[in-house]
């Protein structure tokens, strides 16, 4: 069984410094590997990624993140990636990585993602070029998770896993009100998350949602913003693939 922890939306700042390591420290005893959901500052400086950096620096399992909308708010998530990325942690933009714990090969493809809604109810590419251009982003994200989960296929993962911040599915938004369902995420990723099947999709941003969601293709999908699981993270424990006899 592989033990993957997951929490989005921790919102750190100079004043949150330490709050979360000593339960980080535990991680070891119950996780074979920290997923970070996004939104991790606040309003995105490198000063509050240096603060998330110092939680998570030589933890004794892997950390895999991506970065939500607060961290983009001042417009220098390179930076704030790059401090994450120095403190150990795999950032991923439409990219995938593959870590270890005991010898398992545990895949994570990872993208923010964006907003647009849901089938039904959601943003189309026409009319102004502001519209499609939003669109068009929500696609891109939505293509580069594909294209990291498609490429796990081919690294010999036990398990593979989505990660983003935006949702999925409107299931786990289940308690924010309906009018900004669009801008809590879309229909884009969770075909891109059918397409390929992980085992596993696990997402924050909504704060006022529900933990259990599941794509239309039957993929399961957990909303992980802190509000929502109410502790410094949840573990879900997930079959490894079986592997044949040497």
């Amino acid at each position: 069984m592989i033990r993957v922890a997951a929490v989005g939306d921790i919102h750190m700042g100079p004043d949150s410094q330490g709050t979360l390591r000593p339960a980080f420290e535990t991680l070891p005893e119950c996780a074979d590997v920290l997923l970070l959901a996004g939104d991790l500052t606040r309003h995105g400086t490198p000063e509050e990624a240096q603060v998330v950096a110092r939680e998570i620096k030589d933890l004794a399992v892997p950390v895999v993140a991506v970065l939500g909308n607060h961290d983009h708010h001042d417009d220098r998530p390179e930076e704030v990636t790059a401090i994450l990325r120095d403190a150990g942690a795999h950032v991923l933009e439409g990219q995938a990585a593959v870590v270890t714990s005991d010898g398992a090969r545990i895949g994570v493809a990872g993208t923010k993602g964006f907003g647009g809604g849901f089938v039904g109810r959601c943003a189309g590419e026409f009319g102004e070029p502001i519209m499609k251009e939003f669109v068009r982003y929500s696609r891109r994200c939505a293509d580069g998770l594909l294209a990291g989960l498609k490429q796990l296929d081919d690294w010999d993962c036990d398990v593979r896993i989505a990660l983003t911040h935006f949702s999925p599915v409107p299931d786990t938004l289940a308690g924010e009100p309906p009018e900004i369902y669009p801008f809590l995420g879309s229909y884009l990723l969770a075909e891109a998350i059918d397409t390929a099947c992980p085992d596993l999709a696990v997402h924050g941003h909504a704060h006022a949602g529900t933990e259990h969601g599941m794509t239309s293709g039957g993929i399961r999908v957990r909303n992980v913003a802190q509000p929502v699981i109410g502790q410094a993270f949840h573990v879900y424990n997930l079959p490894g693939r079986e592997r044949a006899a040497a």
